[in-house]
């Protein structure tokens, strides 16, 4: 018997001799990461004429993170100002919305689109007329797609009015010069005159019987 317990021993010893280095105890096993999950982020599109006015009526809300004033829609790359203005390269004058979906939804931000646009003018916004200022609604998934869907369909039957505001597939964004971005915040008193001049809240005020915002 005295044999078996020798071999056992030298058995256990050589196991522990595996996992132990000159007296150190075995490394414990280890995890799955616990580094906090990065927060959802999506994305929206939307053409609503010039950008300038629409930058800003998205800042405000909770949960977006950035409005970034571009070009979306056409064919050419890289497009610049001039070209998108000429009405050639297919673009609309857009902006992109990267927003939080936990603390706001795809609805709320379509709900603020439609009250700051004319949906029923086929040709532009307000002063603003051509293709590059139509009014437009891109949509990333089958999700948003539904949801703008719905929403449409409610404008149409409360107004009893045809919505020609479009619903189209996302495609590459381009952000627009430096210089566009965030305008109204840089030329406070050059935009001020130039939404005024437009008539932009009078005629919001009376499609959707909101009074306009205080603008700069």
């Amino acid at each position: 018997m005295k044999w078996i317990v020798r071999i056992g021993i030298v058995a256990l010893a050589a196991v522990l001799a595996s996992h132990c280095v000159l007296g150190q105890t075995p490394a414990p096993a280890r995890t799955a990461s616990t580094k906090p999950a990065l927060a959802p982020v999506a994305k929206a599109a939307f053409a609503g004429g010039c950008f300038w006015c629409m930058q800003g009526e998205f800042e405000e809300l909770p949960g977006v993170k950035s409005v970034i004033a571009g070009y979306t829609g056409g064919t050419t790359p890289h497009p610049t100002y001039e070209q998108v203005s000429s009405g050639a390269t297919g673009h609309f004058e857009s902006i992109e919305i990267t927003y939080d979906p936990r603390k706001i939804s795809y609805e709320k931000i379509l709900d603020t689109y439609w009250h700051n646009v004319d949906p029923f003018t086929p040709y532009g916004q307000f002063c603003d007329n051509g293709p590059q200022y139509r009014t437009a609604i891109f949509v990333h998934d089958d999700a948003q797609r539904a949801a703008a869907e719905a929403s449409k369909e409610k404008i149409e039957q409360t107004a009893k009015k045809k919505v020609v505001t479009q619903i189209l597939p996302a495609s590459t964004f381009w952000p627009a010069e430096e210089y566009h971005q965030d305008y109204a915040k840089k030329n406070p008193f050059r935009y001020g005159l130039y939404r005024k001049g437009c008539g932009r809240d009078e005629l919001l005020e009376q499609i959707w019987g909101t009074p306009p915002k205080e603008k700069p």
